[in-house]
């Protein structure tokens, strides 16, 4: 049985503590400004120029590369299934910064659709991209850059280093389409925190109307709303000042995560222990198994038959009761979880146990 090692818990106390007051933080590293965000856009393409990596004749493929042939003024006779060895269907993402211009160029990542085996060495045709509404903001094309290696052999074996059938293309697309905020026209702007809580957000709302006057109200845990005279001139100028503002938020809630599969132990500076007994022992069950074979007695017209030859251990160690003291500090309550010296499957059960009996108090979170 793998013991959860005591270092762990000790790194993460020494790490930690001793536990230090809450720091100011920017407005702007809290939360945004309602509307000033990236928008997603999405496209579909045909990568070319493959060393024999491609789709090769999948239907969707061939379409996409007869719609590229067609838009260059090549018409390719009926029943004509061109080969796409060479070529590949692919999805294009990408994200569109807020107040992102016409001209500007954004990072694309292309990832195969079909059967492509690798977009090493391919060029992306030119490709639109589009917005949730269906309209084009964004043109694509260029050169593939390829992180990962794929290669095969003969016999079948293969070998792949990260991935090979997805890439990217550094300022590979142009926008096309500028997304209107409204920053500027709206009556009321709205500043979202990225967390909810009553308390930053009433910290917030005091610091801004320190300085600016009476144009912040609280609207719930997440947003406040902002009074300021339109224009993006002056608008502009006192969003750039509230981001600046520094205010000290609230502390973050008491939480105990638990990596049951690595051990691995995470407890936050606001969690507190109740004081509490806990058993806790082991049993370890042994079964080995040593099969012999029994060969028959020589002109016995016997057959060779397998005779189980099975043994069974239990080892048990002694159940002792260790008191959990009450713990105002997380260097207190890490000495007494290393106390139990539990394996990681054992402390996820007892930290469950804890929080049921009302002595944990923290929220526990197994992944």
């Amino acid at each position: 049985m793998i013991r959860l090692p005591k270092l762990l818990l000790a790194l993460f106390a020494a790490a930690l503590l001793p536990a230090a007051p809450a720091q100011a933080e920017r407005v702007r590293d809290l939360g945004s400004f309602q509307g000033v965000r990236t928008n997603q856009l999405v496209g579909y393409g045909v990568v070319v120029g493959l060393e024999g990596t491609g789709d090769d004749n999948l239907e969707y493929a061939a379409q996409a590369m007869k719609g590229v042939t067609n838009r260059l003024g090549l018409q390719l006779p009926p029943g004509i299934q061109p080969g796409l060895k060479n070529a590949a269907a692919v999805m294009i993402t990408a994200d569109l910064p807020a107040f992102a211009k016409p001209g500007q160029r954004i990072d694309i990542t292309i990832s195969a659709l079909g059967k492509a085996k690798s977009l090493r060495g391919g060029s992306l045709v030119l490709s639109p991209l589009m917005g949730a509404d269906g309209q084009i903001y964004a043109m694509a094309q260029g050169n593939l850059v390829v992180g990962g290696l794929g290669v095969s052999a003969r016999d079948g074996s293969k070998l792949s280093v990260n991935v090979p059938t997805v890439g990217r293309i550094p300022l590979g697309a142009t926008v096309e389409r500028a997304v209107a905020t409204g920053f500027d026209t709206r009556d009321v702007l709205r500043f979202n925190l990225n967390e909810a809580d009553f308390l930053t957000a009433q910290r917030i709302r005091d610091a801004i109307n320190q300085k600016f006057g009476p144009i912040a109200t609280l609207e719930d845990a997440v947003t406040v709303s902002l009074a300021l005279p339109t224009g993006a001139n002056t608008r502009g100028a006192m969003m750039a000042a509230i981001e600046m503002l520094d205010i000290t938020p609230a502390e973050a809630p008491a939480r105990v995560i638990v990596n049951s599969r690595s051990g691995t132990v995470v407890i936050s500076s606001a969690v507190r222990l109740a004081p509490a007994a806990v058993s806790h022992g082991k049993l370890v069950i042994h079964i080995d198994e040593a099969p012999q074979v029994v060969q028959p007695a020589p002109f016995s017209r016997g057959e060779t038959a397998v005779q189980e030859n099975s043994t069974i251990s239990v080892e048990q160690s002694n159940n002792h009761l260790a008191v959990l003291n009450p713990g105002p500090s997380l260097s207190a309550i890490v000495d007494s979880l290393n106390k139990l010296g539990v394996s990681p499957p054992d402390l996820v059960a007892i930290l469950e146990a804890l929080k049921q009996a009302g002595s944990l108090k923290a929220e526990l979170i197994v992944i």
